[in-house]
């Protein structure tokens, strides 16, 4: 079970998963890339070119900084993510389907990349990193008849392990609540965007939320060692991560994170494993050719090498998460929830058409779409799909100010300006594409409604009003206060 010709399936169910994400994320990056980081985004390219150099972060976009690149990029990145879930180098005659397989994926990651290391807080996530450093291996997993490289197939167990160890130590190390079992009681409701079920899921009995947060502790800081067992040890370990990431996904929206999880951990299993649930059989594989191996050998080699620093720091008692520790992001640390809010703070942007301000002035909300803006409204369920924007929303209201958050001043101009790229990135504009007059924004503390409101109210959350984060402003007002807004 341990040789490369007895994953072929493996690998042909791997890269559909991986395209189909690569395709989302690239769908992602048309829509919402533009107007967050785009030549007039809320954080404009310029800064990342006059922030960094190329040696940095390098990204197409560093050499070519403006809308009509990232589009075509963006589009391109569709199109050909497209052509490999539908495994068109499979469709080659033999001794062209890996070359152009390698040839697709390497296009691939580099436009990836491009939008990862150019969308600055916007793509600074642990899912980015991951979904590049998984297509970078990717490339040399090969295609058609010949057998996968198994030494591949181990590198992207390697992610898996650090992505699920890692996040097990540094929810240890981070908080309080993971060592006395008591998180689960907080996660659902204060996670980034909830989704339909999360509500249910936060008013399960206090014992369930004590076994779930135990058993996080087991398949993240135990299972992982078996990915690297013989059969059906890998493979029962594979099942147990996919039960948990599944969990993940009916209860909260974690972007791709979780269906990315998923996927790294298809390379667990054998075909034996693997063809007894899909519809779908291995057909008789020829050896992997030369140059395949060498250099799945050379990039093994690589990747031992640049482990060394995100190893050291996944052990370490000042462990960082979701850290990229080379520019090309090839191998990375990951982690997520060290520390869980006990209580969800939430930024609500209106806006008035009224000249003047005044007690009586009707201020009208702006609704995002997985922001718990209006309390009668149902979480909604957006993963595997990335709401930028309302995830950094969700960071910026744990301050009482943004002054930490310069993009956000930007999105209010924006607001006052009624640009239609930034109102595409929300759910509803109250003014219907018109000008408001003043726009502001009000910091909320809210929780989930008990049983017993929302059987009399209907309502899924409750809120406070806590501050004001930025008070009623004008666009000549706020371009006074933000001269970067000019």
């Amino acid at each position: 079970m341990w040789f490369g010709d007895e994953y072929w399936l493996v690998r042909f169910a791997f890269q559909r998963g991986l395209a189909l994400l690569y395709l989302l994320a690239f769908l992602v990056a048309a829509y919402q890339f533009r107007p967050l980081a785009g030549e007039d985004g809320l954080l404009p390219i310029e800064w990342y070119v006059d922030g960094v150099s190329f040696r940095e972060r390098p990204s197409l976009f560093y050499l070519v900084p403006t809308d009509r690149a990232i589009g075509i990029a963006a589009w391109s990145g569709v199109a050909l993510s497209a052509m490999v879930v539908l495994a068109v180098p499979y469709w080659l005659p033999e001794g062209y389907a890996t070359p152009a397989s390698m040839l697709l994926w390497a296009v691939l990651w580099v436009l990836y990349l491009s939008f990862a290391n150019a969308g600055q807080t916007f793509y600074g996530y642990g899912w980015e990193s991951m979904l590049c450093e998984t297509g970078f291996l990717a490339i040399f997993l090969g295609a058609g008849s010949a057998a996968p490289p198994f030494v591949v197939l181990l590198l992207l167990q390697w992610v898996l392990f650090r992505n699920m160890f890692g996040a097990g130590l540094i929810k240890l190390r981070g908080d309080d609540c993971w060592r006395d079992l008591t998180c689960m009681d907080y996660h659902y409701e204060t996670q980034p965007i909830p989704n339909p079920l999360s509500w249910y899921a936060h008013h399960l009995p206090d014992r369930f939320h004590r076994i779930e947060t135990f058993g996080n502790h087991v398949v993240e800081l135990l299972i992982p060692f078996l990915y690297f067992a013989p059969q059906p040890l890998s493979a029962l370990a594979g099942a147990a991560t996919i039960g948990f990431q599944g969990w993940l996904m009916l209860t909260g929206n974690f972007a791709w994170l979780n269906a990315l999880t998923i996927v790294l951990a298809i390379p667990t299993f054998s075909d034996g494993a693997l063809a007894a649930v899909l519809p779908i059989a291995a057909p008789a594989t020829a050896s992997t050719p030369l140059y395949l191996e060498v250099l799945a050998v050379i990039v093994a080699v690589l990747v031992v090498g640049l482990s060394v620093r995100p190893a050291r720091n996944m052990l370490s008692e000042t462990q960082l998460m979701n850290t990229a520790f080379d520019p090309l992001h090839l191998v990375n640390t990951y982690g997520a929830f060290g520390s869980v809010t006990r209580d969800r703070y939430e930024v609500v942007v209106e806006g008035t058409t009224d000249e003047e301000i005044t007690a009586d002035t009707e201020w009208r909300p702006y609704r995002f779409e997985g922001k718990p803006t209006d309390p009668g409204r149902r979480p909604p369920q957006v993963a595997p799909s990335h709401l930028r924007l309302d995830w950094q929303l969700w960071f910026a209201a744990m301050s009482p100010t943004p002054r930490r958050h310069p993009w956000f001043f930007r999105l209010l101009g924006k607001l006052l300006e009624a640009d239609e790229d930034t109102l595409a990135l929300l759910a509803d504009d109250p003014f219907d594409g018109e000008r408001p007059t003043h726009v502001r924004a009000v910091r909320y503390r809210y929780r989930y409604t008990t049983p017993e409101e929302r059987d009399e109210t209907g309502r899924w959350w409750s809120r406070e009003r806590v501050g004001t984060y930025v008070g009623p402003v004008s666009i000549e007002e706020l371009r006074i206060r933000e001269p970067q807004l000019r």
